[in-house]
Formats: C-alpha cells, sequence, structure tokens
C-alpha cells in the first residue's frame, strides 16, 4: 500500500484566492479537518511575489494596472513569478511524517525528480536542478517551492504549459543581474513551454494531470484518491482571503522600503537567493537598530522566522548583530534552503556600516 493522498482540482481562480485556498489547506491539515491533499490549480493573468520580497521592486504595478493583471502576494518565500492561464499549478498538502525527508532541500529534491518523471512521459527530458527548478535542456520547465509550518508541509510547482514569455517579462521587474549570470539577453531565454517543446502534439489538462500525478506515485509512492474541496477548506480561504490574504494590506506589506532617506540598505546574492537588509539606527552615534526589515527570494519554513528574526534584532546594537543571529539561528528550528546564518550576518553588517555587502 502506498501513501493516500487526496486529490482534488480547484479549476482557474482569482489570484488572491488562491493563495487564501493554500493557507486553508495548511490550516486544514493541522487540524486533521483534511487527509494529506494533492492540489491543481489555475489562474488569470496575476503577478505573484514572493513571501518577503518587495512588491514594486518586482512587479512593474503600472503596467499591471493597465492590462488588467492581479497582482498578489504568496505566502511562500522566493522569486516573483508570473502566472496565467497557459500554465498548471500543483501542489502537496502533507504531514511531515507521511515522507522521511530530513530536511527541506531533501523534500524539494525528492518531489520536483518525482514531478520531474512524470512530466518526462509526456516525451521531454525534464529533470529536477538545484534548488527549486525542473528543467529541459537548461532551461525553466516548473518552478517550485515551499516550507514546512509545524507538522505539516507545503510544496508548490507551477507547469509552463502555453503562454508568451512577454507578458511575463512585462508583468515583471527581472534584475539585469539575474539574467547576465545566466548568459542570458531577456528572462524569456531563461524559460520554455511545453508548447514549445511538443507544438501540436501538446496534450490537454487532463493528461498532464495526470503525467503528474503519475510521477508521484511511482517515485514517491502515493496512492490517489480524487475527490472535491471540502465545505470547511473553501469557508476557510474565504475567510483569509476577507480578513488577510486578499486585501492590499497584505499584498503591499513590503513596498518600498528605502522610500524614506534614513534607511541604509545592503544586498547580498548567494546560492540560496537574495537578501536585502533594511535598517534604521538610533542613538547619538547610530550605535543601535530601531528598525530592522529583511526581504529577498529566499526560502525559509517556516515563513515567520524571517519576522520572528527581525523581532529579535529590534533593539540590539551594531555590534552585537552577529552575535544575535548566530544564537537565533541556534534556538530556532528554522530549516533555511541553501542560506545560513552567515548570509544574514553578512548583509545586515553591511547595512549598518552603510556599505553594500556585495
Amino acid at each position: 500500500m502506498g501513501r493516500a493522498f487526496r486529490v482534488i482540482d480547484t479549476g482557474l481562480r482569482d489570484g488572491r484566492w488562491n493563495i487564501a485556498f493554500d493557507q486553508a489547506l495548511i490550516e486544514a491539515r493541522q487540524a486533521n479537518d483534511i487527509p494529506d491533499t494533492i492540489r491543481f490549480l489555475r489562474f488569470p493573468p496575476t503577478a505573484l511575489v514572493g513571501r518577503h520580497q518587495d512588491l514594486s521592486k518586482e512587479v512593474d504595478l503600472e503596467h499591471c494596472r493597465a492590462n488588467d493583471i492581479g497582482v498578489a502576494r504568496r505566502i511562500t518565500g522566493g522569486g516573483a513569478i508570473y502566472f496565467d492561464p497557459g500554465q498548471l499549478g500543483w501542489e502537496l498538502v502533507f504531514q511531515r511524517g507521511t515522507f522521511a525527508f530530513p530536511d527541506l532541500g531533501a523534500a524539494a529534491r525528492s518531489i520536483c525528480e518525482a514531478a520531474a518523471a512524470g512530466i518526462s512521459e509526456l516525451g521531454v527530458d525534464a529533470r529536477y536542478r538545484p534548488r527549486n527548478d525542473i528543467e529541459v535542456d537548461g532551461r525553466k520547465l516548473c518552478g517550485t517551492g515551499g516550507f514546512y509550518d509545524g507538522d505539516v508541509m507545503f510544496y508548490q510547482g507551477t507547469l509552463l504549459i502555453d503562454m508568451n514569455p512577454a507578458d511575463m517579462i512585462a508583468a515583471l521587474n527581472v534584475p539585469e543581474a539575474k539574467l547576465a549570470k545566466r548568459n542570458l539577453d531577456d528572462a524569456g531565454q531563461r524559460i520554455v513551454t511545453l508548447r514549445e517543446l511538443l507544438g501540436d502534439d501538446l496534450p490537454d489538462l487532463t493528461v498532464l494531470q495526470a503525467a503528474i500525478l503519475s510521477g508521484f506515485r511511482d517515485h514517491l509512492n502515493v496512492d490517489i484518491n480524487f475527490s472535491e474541496p471540502s465545505i470547511v477548506e473553501l469557508s476557510l480561504a474565504d475567510q483569509l482571503h476577507d480578513d488577510e490574504i486578499g486585501t492590499q494590506a497584505f499584498v503591499e506589506a513590503i513596498n518600498a522600503p528605502d522610500s524614506d532617506g534614513d534607511v541604509l540598505s545592503a544586498n547580498h546574492a548567494g546560492p540560496g537567493g537574495t537578501v536585502t537588509a533594511y535598517l534604521r539606527l538610533e542613538g547619538p552615534t547610530d550605535a543601535r537598530i530601531r528598525e530592522v526589515l529583511i526581504t529577498g527570494d529566499f526560502f525559509v519554513a517556516p515563513p515567520r522566522t524571517i519576522f520572528d528574526l527581525e523581532s529579535r534584532l529590534r533593539g540590539i546594537a551594531v555590534t552585537e548583530i552577529a552575535d544575535t543571529v548566530d544564537a537565533f539561528f541556534t534556538e530556532c528550528t528554522a530549516e533555511v534552503l541553501s542560506l545560513g546564518a552567515d548570509d544574514f550576518k553578512h548583509v545586515l553588517t553591511a547595512a549598518a556600516a552603510g556599505r553594500a555587502a556585495d
């Protein structure tokens, strides 16, 4: 017997509601109101920023407003993405004990390798590329990401079926440094769609979903049980949407934090993502941290870890940054995918000194 997973398809839904349903899935699984679940979902044209990203830095808000493109903030970390009906989202929500993954990195590898194996059944050579992509010949076909929240893991991916890369480029502010690192003229060269790979042989959504499920069944030893979303999770999603995730305040929670002149900042780009620290100092010699904000496209589990770190840093002396960060990561149970305490110490110390980190 394999591990039993319920499979649901919520179809094409508003972007912010889709994110609210993500949180509802997590909370319902934590309460044992639903079993381990695989969800398929789709979006209208929507720009999605990661949980810790600066909204206006990542999204061309004027373009999105002018072209009726929705804007939402995910509950997961990672970078900004553009979603439209030409993409298929897939998610797994399950108890930590369902699989014997030792950490978030191992979970990402196992889940991505399973999804890649299933996608390869369509006739493409899909492969996992650390830290969280599925690629064909070096071009991204599927981006993924996730986190643990207590005893529940949430992991999601986006399969590029048939989209115009120009739409993505117009909606997002893709950093030139990111393109230069990969020797690309524009972000469209970095991605590939199933339409480009398969042409007129592109299968319908039902076949695509079956291929992904086949990869999970064969490589994660999952038993599939098709079902419908429950009243519990639908009602909870509506509540979370109306109270928080669907609000403009949540989407704009991080937006142009350096717009005031007295903010010090520094950037750090490592193998696990980019980190930017914003600081306001206080005291006669500006030797103490008054406010701190940490942004970036990194993955930290659970996401609230960063908020806890910011809280710990407020009010400390600048000279105590390194020791405070070390103590925080020693004491907490956070999992950071390809980033560590040194990355955060580096960028925070550089910001406090009024210099660029790297």
